[in-house]
């Protein structure tokens, strides 16, 4: 299998070293920002979802309407819609993009973030719910019949969904959680197994507990890791670029008042600091220095060098069985841009020798 990237857009400029500017809202900054990720060569775009953030689903209507190619990952938390609400619009919103959507399910690593949707249920529950949720998706996505529901979370009766989604037999659906709760349900559910940018030791250990959770169902996944490249036209201006990100990233962080602070319940969040205590490099070029000062609290390691030097980077992580990378910059429309100059093409040339090997041999 040949592998896919994945950028990420929001609906206005913001980064670690960039504070949120112009309007919460900016149509026009979506627009340019989806379109850019389409010309680099990007195969999907994640929306991703915050409960004080615009709608996502709405994000992608938007920017899906000013593109032609390129597909979308909705990020969607359980326990906020309904599940036989949410197939429909789900399998809606697949119809009106052309069958471009795949649905990436959060259960939630923060309490305090799940609170301010009113959702109190603890880190656990959540994925308990999130198992029976995500089973009635795809039920209500396949079936052709009016069924009955009752479960420990949700209860109704002749649920059903007149549209279907375009793409058959459902919505491909991403998963993310690395704690116990949650790779069981993933081994049940996940299409594609998402987790953020590790050591290379981590992700062979964290596939193969995945890859055996999933056999459990007779299902085989994939797996797709997320980085933050850094990429200059040598090594050496590579890691001097990053260390000016470091920089900059502490400068607004203590300007916004933040702390380090610490990485909730989250599994991955807890993940990512345990290389970073291996250092501030590991393997050939993953860079945790922003994991570390952030706490960790989202996708924040880097693979740090020329656009070759990543590519192989890459390539590392592909034969360990990666077939997706979502990958954005801390610079994001410019470095989505850049992206697509080189380190793409040359990714998927290296993927495209490393099959041809396999197929020789």
């Amino acid at each position: 299998m040949s592998i896919e990237f994945i950028g990420m857009i929001q609906s206005q400029r913001v980064s670690e070293i960039h504070p949120a500017s112009g309007p919460v809202v900016d149509p026009d900054y979506v627009r340019r920002f989806a379109q850019a990720h389409e010309a680099a060569g990007f195969d999907r775009i994640l929306v991703p979802h915050h409960s004080t953030g615009p709608s996502a689903q709405l994000t992608i209507a938007h920017a899906a309407a000013h593109t032609q190619r390129i597909q979308f990952l909705l990020a969607h938390r359980p326990g906020f819609v309904a599940p036989t609400l949410a197939a429909r619009e789900l399998a809606t919103l697949d119809q009106f993009t052309g069958g471009r959507l795949a649905v990436h399910i959060i259960s939630g690593g923060s309490d305090a973030e799940q609170r301010r949707d009113g959702d109190f249920l603890d880190h656990d529950q959540r994925y308990a719910r999130t198992d029976e949720y995500v089973g009635l998706l795809r039920q209500l996505w396949t079936s052709d019949q009016p069924f009955d529901h009752h479960g420990d979370h949700y209860r109704f009766e002749n649920g059903f969904s007149e549209v279907k989604p375009l793409q058959q037999p459902h919505i491909p659906v991403f998963f993310g959680g690395a704690s116990d709760a949650a790779l069981p349900v993933a081994g049940r559910h996940a299409d594609v197994y998402a987790l953020w940018g590790e050591s290379l030791e981590q992700v062979a250990d964290i596939t193969r507990r995945v890859r055996a959770e999933a056999s459990r169902h007779g299902r085989q996944v994939r797996f797709s890791v997320s980085f933050r490249p850094i990429l200059a036209a040598t090594e050496e201006a590579a890691w001097a670029r990053a260390e000016r990100i470091l920089e900059e990233t502490r400068q607004l962080r203590v300007a916004q008042g933040y702390s380090r602070g610490g990485p909730q319940q989250s599994e991955g969040a807890r993940r990512l600091l345990a290389a970073a205590e291996k250092g501030a490099r590991v393997d050939k070029r993953l860079w945790t220095e922003i994991a570390r000062e952030t706490g960790a609290r989202h996708n924040s390691t880097a693979l740090v060098g020329t656009p070759a030097q990543v590519a192989e980077a890459l390539l590392d992580y592909f034969d360990l069985g990666v077939t997706t990378f979502l990958i954005r910059g801390f610079d994001p429309l410019e470095d989505a841009i850049d992206y697509g100059r080189a380190l793409i093409p040359l990714t998927r040339a290296l993927v495209e020798q490393r099959l041809a090997q396999r197929q020789a041999a």
